[in-house]
């Protein structure tokens, strides 16, 4: 009982010591606990994000199943959903909207793809009706507002269709199946939202060359029923309620999926359309990359609380050591003394412990609900499972501290100053081997953050604070000598209390230590971001990028120069691909408006100077006005008469489209060939003149182009001659040579435009300027938008190109079009658009005839990125480094208040023996003010040091990340604001205290 009365003596007589011992033992448990605590707010924060930014295709599926009328056992009337429906019997939470739908023919001209005919369920109150009504009765359909105006009908008209079939030929078309029914045009419709999730995945509204206008004829069951059905194709369309995937359910709903999944295999004709398991994937990736990196900083955040413990509780005893010695001289028993030793300090951790526990939930609770509204901390003990660990690791830290007090003899207890010590001790020793261990299996895994690798982060700067700490300090001690030799007291006074006071190397590299987390943390928080920005930005391209419907390439061109005439926001942009046997991605941009428009990447030549450079000058290809036109041509026999083709390739001057023109099959001898071209009223361009083979496979031939010419000029126009053989150039099917009156072209071709031989005009440069990001295009050649193989010559080499990343290439648009003699559609057309974009820019390029069908913004991607699993991981990182430098400020606080009563002593016997106030006020203020400052500064170092050690094994970009010029360091400002705000923290802790003297 005495001893517990003297262990709570000294406990009240240093309260002050006591409470900031035991607020840093709360650190150090509250380290523990806030990391599994932040992991289960991050597992809950990637979910939440994941389903806030997931697509609708991500929240619903499809069961759907198709049914042949002809191969039915019934007579294959009536829609009949029970196998469909039997598969979604136990999906829970969803809401289910039935649909139908069977090909026809009878609407439109076209019979490369069918009018789709389709229920369904509640489809009037997802469309606006813009004149007539929605369905009633039985013959009633809903036709779209463009088919209608395209074709002429209205509300009331009749229309004809019959249920279709694929026929058997080489090139598929629909062809009528079934008797046709005549049907009443009810209402002309236009939908609410055609990228809701009504709609599902079922792609209604989306048009092209290939799937038809993108207006689905719907109707009501009673009318399909009563049609004669030939392939329908049913479905039913399950989507999320709200809170069906609410963070609680996921396992709920995957569960359910499985089950689903697992029914329509056995019913065999039912096919499962989701993506849900994607969204399920995202998530499982998203939580692997946050417990990747969420130990990387918890680890040594936990290392430091458990080194300030040791240091402050050392440094403690070594201010007590008389008392401790006054207790050895009374011969005390050995518990007794150990006791006394140690009660003290180890009361007051674990009370800091036992406080920890709750701190540490409750500084995670705050951080969810601040940064993650409505996500919330997962409740239960899972949390506190490490804990135990921290706490007695806390109290092994004590007793390790106190190791020197309890087994010194009274001489060693009873000395002010311990004996100087300049070698590595056995920990410290240990501290640096086991960092080499770590690095170099970081290393040799090539970044895998397990094992002995995980806590290479925290060892190395570990171990670099302290071969700092041992390397600066006895420097500081030889300045100090020198300083009082010179007379200059002060400062010397002040230089042996940093270089000979116990504990002092020690305290410098505690402090050097946590300011170097927090640079670390610096470093992957702000590198991580701005790589997000490059992904978000870089990545997508510009500010927003439509992506539009197929069209023309010339007419992509003409409309958006249409919108914007002055290049202030808008710029056309396609696919391009590159030839051999590597193919490259590439871009096709119109050029002047790549400054104003596309996001450029750092360390590139300027996008004005690459523009410059693609946007070469050409000569305009030769132009004629007229609906019909005349080719002379001469085919020249050269053995046995092989059947060759003539076609010409025209573009209309007012962005009316281009047309390959088909002259039909040549004949022996000097001919004029014929044909009528109905773009070409207002004027065409020529853009080439080309022969193709009857047969698939290869057949040679020569022939002479003597003129192109309109049948019935306007004005005085002249006829196009093919006699000045340096205005044209021959495709790498032709061998071109003077003839006496044209071009003879020896060709070796095939049918169909892709196997043609063509004569073109000299329009564009050759080789055709290009930059480039990564290796040049296997020998120096890139495929034109037309697929023929082009040389390129590079201007420019990019870090990267925008949205292709490290490898691409890029080119002006209207130069590879002066290329082409195709009439096919731009290969993924976009629209590109900066800030400046008026916010009709949908409508406005409607009326240029360009249908949006993508709408990608930068700042939804960024959005997306931010809610993923590094950058939510990356937030326990900057929580790291503010403990770690409360920690370090915690620890110094404490330090100079152990010190200050034997400081003090030290003072007033000098100035008695003569000490100046200036001198002794420098002797006072200046040695931890310095030691703090050094050891920021050295801090800062070893946290950038360790950044370039380890950083690149995080995953901050993913686990999978994309191909572009990710940042490797962190900004410069950033990171020495952040070392200023550490450096300011620590002087006045530092000054705080020892103004008291």
């Amino acid at each position: 009982m005495i001893s517990l009365a003297l262990a709570l003596a000294q406990v009240w007589a240093r309260r002050g010591q006591a409470v900031t011992l035991a607020l840093l033992a709360m650190l150090a448990v509250a380290s523990a606990v806030a990391a599994p605590a932040y992991l289960l707010v991050a597992d809950r924060a990637v979910a939440a994000g994941q389903i806030a930014t997931a697509g609708p295709g991500e929240l619903s599926l499809v069961a759907r199943g198709a049914r042949d009328a002809d191969a039915a056992a019934d007579d294959g009337t009536g829609i009949d959903f029970t196998d469909v429906g039997h598969a979604l019997i136990d999906m829970d939470g969803f809401s289910y909207v039935y649909s139908a739908e069977m090909p026809t023919v009878g609407l439109e001209r076209a019979t490369t793809y069918p009018t789709r005919f389709v229920f369904r369920q509640d489809v009037c109150a997802h469309v606006r009706i813009l004149s007539g009504r929605c369905l009633a009765g039985e013959g009633d359909v809903l036709l779209g507002e463009r088919t209608a105006q395209r074709l002429g009908l209205a509300a009331g008209d009749g229309i004809v269709l019959s249920g279709a079939r694929l026929n058997g030929d080489p090139v598929p078309k629909y062809v009528a199946a079934a008797p046709p029914k005549t049907l009443s045009v009810a209402g002309i419709y236009r939908p609410l939202e055609p990228a809701g999730a009504y709609w599902g995945t079922h792609g209604y509204f989306i048009s092209g060359p290939d799937v038809g206008s993108g207006e689905p004829v719907f109707t009501n069951s009673l009318t399909l029923s009563a049609t004669r059905q030939t392939v329908t194709t049913m479905a039913i369309d399950g989507i999320a309620n709200p809170g069906t995937f609410d963070i609680h359910r996921l396992d709920q709903v995957e569960a359910d999926l499985r089950r689903v999944e697992e029914v329509s295999r056995e019913v065999g004709a039912v096919q499962i359309n989701t993506g849900m398991p994607r969204l399920f994937e995202r998530i499982e990736e998203g939580r692997a990359e946050a417990r990747l990196l969420v130990p990387v900083l918890a680890v040594p955040l936990v290392l430091l609380a458990c080194f300030s413990i040791y240091l402050t509780v050392g440094h403690g005893a070594e201010a007590r050591q008389n008392e401790l010695a006054v207790v050895a001289l009374r011969g005390t028993r050995w518990w007794t003394r150990w006791w006394l030793a140690t009660g003290e300090s180890l009361a007051a951790v674990l009370a800091g412990a036992l406080a920890g526990c709750l701190a540490g939930q409750l500084l995670i609770n705050a951080v969810a609900a601040s940064l993650f509204p409505g996500v919330g901390a997962d409740a239960g003990w899972a949390s506190l499972r490490y804990a135990p660990v921290a706490a007695a690791a806390a109290l092994l830290a004590a007793v390790a501290a106190l190791r020197r007090q309890l087994f010194s003899p009274v001489a060693t207890l009873l000395r002010r100053t311990p004996p100087e010590r300049r070698r590595l001790q056995a920990t410290e020793a240990v501290v640096l081997v086991l960092a080499i261990v770590a690095g170099g299996q970081l290393a040799l895994s090539d970044g895998s953050l397990t094992g002995v690798g995980l806590f290479a982060p925290a060892l190395l700067m570990l171990a670099l604070a302290l071969l700092t700490a041992h390397a600066l300090l006895p420097l500081v001690g030889r300045y100090a000598t020198r300083a009082l030799n010179r007379g200059r007291i002060g400062v010397a006074l002040a230089g042996l209390q940093l270089s000979r006071r116990p504990g002092a190397t020690r305290l410098f590299a505690l402090l050097a230590a946590t300011a170097a987390v927090a640079a670390y943390a610096t470093c992957a928080v702000d590198t991580a971001a701005r790589g997000r920005a490059v992904q978000a930005e870089l990545g997508t391209g510009a500010d927003r990028v439509l992506t539009v419907e197929a069209v023309p390439r010339r007419r992509l061109l003409a409309a958006v120069r249409e919108v914007d005439p002055q290049g202030a926001f808008a710029m056309a942009v396609t696919n391009l691909y590159s030839g051999g046997s590597r193919p490259r991605p590439g871009l096709a941009v119109d050029s002047p408006r790549l400054a104003a428009v596309a996001t450029w990447p750092e360390d590139a030549p300027s996008a004005a100077e690459v523009a410059r450079r693609l946007r070469v000058a050409g000569t305009e290809r030769p132009e004629f006005t007229g609906t019909d036109i005349v080719v002379e041509a001469t085919k020249v026999p050269t053995g046995p008469d092989a059947e060759l083709r003539l076609i010409a390739a025209v573009s209309s001057v007012r962005g009316l489209g281009e047309s390959v023109v088909e002259f039909g099959e040549m004949s022996a001898g000097r001919r004029a060939y014929q044909q009528r071209v109905a773009i070409c009223r207002d004027g065409c361009r020529i853009s080439g003149v080309g022969i193709v083979g009857g047969t698939t496979s290869e057949v040679t031939g020569r022939v002479v182009v003597h003129e192109l010419r309109a049948a019935a000029p306007a004005g005085d126009a002249t006829p196009i001659r093919f006699t000045e053989q340096d205005r044209w150039w021959g495709s790498h099917r032709t061998r071109t040579s003077a003839a006496p009156d044209g071009i003879a072209a020896d060709v070796e071709v095939s049918s169909g435009a892709a196997g043609a031989a063509w004569i073109r005009p000299v329009s564009a440069p050759a080789p055709v300027p290009m930059a480039h990001a990564g290796p040049l295009p296997e020998a120096n050649v890139i495929s034109t938008l037309g697929g023929d193989a082009v040389p390129v010559v590079s201007v420019a080499s990019l870090p990267a190109v925008p949205v292709l990343g490290r490898t691409g290439t890029l080119v002006d648009l209207e130069l590879a079009d002066q290329l082409t003699v195709d009439e096919a559609r731009a290969q993924q057309p976009q629209v590109w658009l900066n800030a400046a974009a008026p916010a009709d820019i949908v409508e406005r390029l409607a009326k240029q005839g360009l249908t949006v069908i993508g709408d990608t913004r930068a700042g939804q991607v960024r959005e997306r990125l931010d809610r993923q699993g590094p950058a939510i991981a990356l937030w326990f990182h900057v929580l790291a480094g503010v403990l770690t430098v409360l920690l370090g400020a915690g620890a110094l606080v404490l330090t100079i208040a152990v010190d200050r009563a034997r400081r003090a002593e030290d003072l007033t016997a000098l100035r008695v023996q003569g000490l100046r106030p200036g001198q002794a006020a420098q002797a006072t203020f200046w040695t931890f003010p310095v030691l703090v400052t050094i050891a920021a500064v050295v801090g800062l170092g070893a946290g950038v040091a360790g950044w370039l050690l380890t950083g690149w094994a995080l995953p901050l970009a993913g686990l999978e990340p994309p191909d572009l010029p990710l940042p490797g360091l962190p900004r410069v400002p950033v990171l020495l604001g952040v070392g200023g705000a550490v450096l300011v923290l620590y002087l006045v802790a530092a000054l705080g205290v020892t103004r008291r003297r």
